[in-house]
């Protein structure tokens, strides 16, 4: 991806080293994407063990909106300054960010609406928003209550090294799926889902959680398209980084590794190929209306 000396976003919010303790977990409004609570789910599958439990021990996004106790951990005050290395992919996310302003922009300037950009939250270890206290275990995720998407910058190299998904624009996609869940939630979209939190069976949310996941990551392939036809800044080889890094963090490859088989009825995100699909099916058709992974039979 052409990235470096471009515009980056004004909207970015630096809190690394600002500490903060893990005093209790976002409530359900919250959204993991990318490759979110895929570390919180592995240890889960491991341990046979519910993975909201985990969640709720950790600290961490779940879904039941508790609050669990944790150990009080403080940081230093004061400007926080990364390695070179971080620094760069700080200055990464905020390229990445500005490109999906002017896309997004533009799409619902289209449809007669006006784009509200979000901000994203750099930290580091742990950080308060206002769905709660997360551990950087969680991975980045979006809250819809300050409309805010939160990334731990080393989940950036934890892609390559944990999870074999190398190259800039599997980062790059990651970003895009969250900003994918602050789109679904200035449509209300994400409000329409978690409303139906209480009136579902645990399997029967999962399957909407599936079918709200998949759309973020079908929006992630609408920015790409148009990062690609209008602002010509992918380069040979991103598409298939983007692709790779969603199908290594489908729900059945990670359970795959985690237990040797897998449980359908607890997919929260989609398997390996409904997400690299639903992203490709967003970066080859660049339309919107195609997204509709709720009405969709085949996922």
């Amino acid at each position: 991806m052409l990235w470096k000396n471009r515009r980056q976003s004004t909207n970015v919010e630096d809190r690394r080293g600002s500490g903060g303790g893990m005093r209790g977990m976002p409530g359900p409004g919250v959204a993991i994407g990318g490759g979110g609570a895929v570390i919180i789910l592995i240890l889960a599958l491991l341990f046979g063990v519910d993975p909201q439990e985990l969640l709720q021990q950790s600290g961490t996004p779940g879904g039941s909106g508790g609050y669990s106790q944790g150990v009080e951990q403080q940081q230093p005050a004061g400007e926080y300054v990364g390695d070179p290395h971080e620094e760069e992919l700080k200055q990464f996310v905020g390229v990445v960010l500005a490109d999906t302003e002017d896309i997004w922009g533009r799409i619902f300037a289209e449809q007669g609406l006006t784009y509200t950009p979000p901000t994203l939250v750099v930290f580091s270890g742990q950080v308060e928003s206002a769905c709660g206290y997360a551990s950087a275990a969680v991975g980045p995720f979006y809250c819809p209550a300050d409309q805010n998407v939160y990334i731990d910058l080393s989940f950036l190299d934890e892609l390559r090294t944990r999870f074999g998904a190398p190259g800039d624009f599997a980062g790059a996609y990651v970003v895009a799926h969250e900003v994918g869940h602050h789109v679904q939630n200035l449509m209300g979209t994400a409000q329409q889902v978690n409303s139906m939190r209480s009136r579902l069976s645990e399997k029967e949310f999962n399957e909407l959680s599936v079918r709200q996941e998949l759309q973020a990551d079908f929006y992630a392939g609408i920015w790409a398209h148009y990062a690609e036809h209008s602002l010509g800044v992918l380069e040979p080889g991103d598409i298939e980084e983007a692709l790779k890094a969603a199908n290594q963090i489908g729900d059945d490859n990670l359970q795959m590794q985690a237990q040797g088989y897998v449980v359908p009825d607890a997919f929260t995100h989609g398997t390996s190929e409904q997400r690299a699909r639903w992203f490709r099916k967003g970066y080859e058709s660049g339309d919107i209306s195609q997204g509709d992974t709720f009405s969709a039979r085949d996922l």
